[in-house]
């Protein structure tokens, strides 16, 4: 497959740009919790440990910009902002799942502890 250019950024194949929608560190945890509820960013931050605020507004603005997830802010004073997963979202969360499932078969095999 040729290489393509997508905001800017060039991709060598699908797994690559997919990887680039739900990959690093937090992404998928962060769509893992949205699976089940609606968060505000404080209840994020309190779910997910060790991620900085920095790190999760970065996280949570790309998967808004790439379609995954959907920020309501609601006009009051103090601001409130909730955070829901998308289709497209959810679309992806078969891909977690596995992803999770085996990485526990493997941590089983390695005899690690979870």
């Amino acid at each position: 497959m040729p290489e393509f250019i997508y905001k800017g950024k060039t991709f060598n194949n699908p797994v690559e740009f997919a990887l680039h929608k739900i990959g690093g560190k937090w992404k998928m945890p962060i769509l893992w919790r949205l699976d089940k509820k609606l968060y505000r960013t404080g209840e994020l931050m309190r779910d997910i440990p060790n991620i900085t605020q920095k790190m999760l507004t970065q996280q949570l603005r790309e998967l808004e910009d790439d379609g995954l997830v959907h920020r309501k802010v609601y006009p009051e004073v103090p601001p409130r902002v909730e955070y829901s997963i998308t289709e497209l979202g959810r679309s992806a969360l078969p891909l977690v799942h596995a992803l999770r499932n085996w990485g526990l078969e493997q941590m089983e095999k390695e005899g690690v502890n979870h």
